[in-house]
């Protein structure tokens, strides 16, 4: 009889190791509801020189987008890139036919960003970090 299986701690994993686990979790979830269509996406900001200065990436998974990351390099805020960014990750949404959209925030970030642009909260996770809260935003699509 073999040994069972052991459990390693490894902190900062590589990149081989979480896509281990999610192509498990992920050929699970295929087996139970078909048609997941995993897929990251990405839309970059790039200066003249061609350098990343800001950006909005995330995954879709069945119908909807995941926006898990989006930024403006410090000295270029205020101009409007953000909603730049996150108007060209909808339109890509709609004409993909996506159901909606979702990411979380701080509420120390930019919850109000998010809500001017349509979306509405859904969840939050109190004293997250401790004294302020995780905000969780939803905008549907059709």
């Amino acid at each position: 009889m073999s040994a069972p299986p052991r459990i390693e701690f490894i902190d900062e994993p590589a990149p081989e190791h979480i896509e281990a686990v999610v192509g498990i979790l992920g050929a699970a979830a295929e087996q139970q509801h078909p048609g997941g269509n995993y897929r990251d996406y990405g839309f970059l900001l790039r200066d003249e020189a061609g350098e990343i200065v800001g950006g909005l990436t995330g995954y879709i998974l069945y119908d909807w987008m995941f926006v898990q990351f989006i930024s403006v390099a410090q000295e270029l805020r205020g101009q409007g890139l953000g909603e730049k960014l996150m108007a060209e990750a909808e339109a890509w949404a709609r004409g993909q036919g996506l159901a909606g959209m979702w990411l979380d925030t701080f509420a120390f970030q930019a919850p109000e960003f998010y809500r001017k642009l349509g979306f509405s909260e859904f969840g939050t996770i109190e004293d997250h970090p401790v004294g302020s809260r995780r905000i969780f935003f939803q905008k549907r699509l059709r």
